[in-house]
């Protein structure tokens, strides 16, 4: 616990903590909750070779919740001194004299607390200077805009970096914490054919900063998106396979999720009421939950509740294993918790050992999608339709760029469709997941 940022450490964060629950179960609370996250980071973006901003960006943020008779109260805070943490601690207490009651309101039981720390793999510390930054984000920029002659002006490269330390604490006298850190690059470039102009981009997300893409590859992949975006011709509308980038795979996945998560269940907004146990999917899925993966973007040994948090399977060949539970939606559902207050820990998609040019060839005529626009997904049904672009395949073969193109299905169908997942891993995000091919789905033409 040596480490530190803005003046604090995990052992300061925890004692003030303490400090915070002593002190709101003096004033005569049930029970209390703290969670308490400081970062530190730079970002730095240029511009056609000039630099457009630098910024040093120091946060941090307490959170304090109360319970009283059924009550609960949240409030947050940027100040850490006595004085307004004292105040926090009132305006709890005032507050949970109107909140409405809820039985099941409560911090989680004691048992399902971690009976040990757990080392989390995401904390990779490296002190990057300005003229560091400044040199990799150049580097992409001019990989790109140096690639092809169609590629006309930059919108920018930016390299971020931050350090960060989390802490949580309850009144069953659970702690835990530990510190991150994260890296990232993004570059985006216009190009220009005719009177046709497009833009795109390529970025990398990571906890190491060696495992940073190589700017120069960066700023190739990012210039080579926007010239595949050059060439858009009209298509038929009609029924299609279509291919789910890894870039947007998730846009697939997240509805699906959302339908399966505690809050839209108990309130039977979700096209996926009581299907555990049931196909929910095709056998080309299968999906597990990682928590303490090395470098995860969503490592930890516990969920915003304190719960422990282990490493199981959500999904197996299409059969739905468990729903996402908090307490508060598991009590809700007359059920147990599954530790994913606030979400999912790292989930890794299986592949099918094929890769995304296998997958192309492979299709007759269809589509490999790279944009989503919109948010046309109806979670009580299922019906999914969004504005689209991307690019047109046939005979195994990319022929030309569309755009302005909706896809439309049910989501029901869709995940029933999947027919493979390539193992093109997109690792920018906790969903760790390749393209995605769906058998069939509805294209219509603008």
């Amino acid at each position: 616990m040596h480490n530190e940022i803005l003046g604090y450490t995990e052992e300061k964060l925890k004692n003030l903590c303490e400090d915070i629950i002593t002190q709101s179960k003096k004033q005569g609370v049930e029970s209390a909750e703290v969670d308490i996250s400081i970062s530190s980071g730079k970002n730095l973006t240029v511009r056609n070779e000039d630099i457009e901003t630098f910024e040093i960006n120091n946060d941090k943020n307490i959170s304090l919740t109360l319970y009283l008779n059924g009550r609960k109260s949240v409030v947050s805070s940027s100040d850490f001194s006595k004085k307004t943490i004292q105040h926090l601690i009132d305006n709890s207490l005032n507050m949970l004299k109107v909140t409405e009651k809820d039985p099941y309101f409560g911090i989680v039981e004691q048992d399902l607390h971690p009976k040990q720390t757990r080392p989390v793999d995401i904390f990779y510390p490296q002190e990057l200077s300005f003229d560091e930054m400044l040199e990799v984000a150049k580097q992409a920029e001019s990989a790109a805009k140096s690639y092809d002659e169609q590629i006309t002006n930059s919108e920018g490269a930016s390299i971020n970096y931050s350090s960060s330390i989390f802490m949580y604490a309850n009144s069953n006298k659970f702690f835990g914490g530990f510190p991150g850190s994260r890296y990232s690059l993004y570059c985006s470039v216009i190009g220009s054919k005719g009177q046709t102009m497009q833009r795109s981009y390529d970025y990398s997300n990571v906890r190491d900063f060696q495992d940073l893409k190589n700017p120069i590859q960066l700023g190739e992949e990012a210039a080579k998106n926007t010239i595949d975006r050059l060439n858009v011709k009209k298509i038929k509308t009609g029924n299609y396979p279509i291919i789910f980038h890894n870039t947007i795979s998730d846009s697939l996945i997240n509805p699906i999720l959302s339908a399966i998560s505690g809050r839209n269940l108990y309130r039977q907004n979700s096209f996926l009421l009581d299907t555990v146990g049931t196909k929910i999917a095709s056998d080309g899925l299968t999906i597990r939950e990682q928590p303490l993966l090395p470098k995860g973007h969503a490592s930890t040994y516990f969920d915003d509740e304190g719960v422990e948090v282990f490493d199981n399977t959500l999904i197996d060949r299409g059969e739905l294993k468990h729903y996402l539970l908090s307490s508060y939606s598991a009590k809700k559902l007359n059920l147990s918790t599954t530790g994913n207050a606030g979400g999912t820990h790292n989930l890794i998609f299986e592949h099918h050992n094929i890769s995304l040019a296998q997958m192309i060839k492979d299709i007759k005529k269809g589509f490999l999608i790279t944009e989503l626009l919109g948010h046309g997904v109806n979670m009580v049904n299922g019906d999914f339709s969004r504005g689209a672009a991307g690019l047109y395949i046939e005979n195994g073969e990319i022929q030309h760029a569309v755009e302005e193109i909706t896809i439309a299905g049910n989501l029901k169908d869709m995940a029933m469709d999947i027919t493979s997942i390539a193992d093109d891993i997109n690792s920018n995000s906790s969903k760790y997941i390749g393209s995605v091919l769906i058998e069939k789905m509805a294209v219509g033409a603008s």
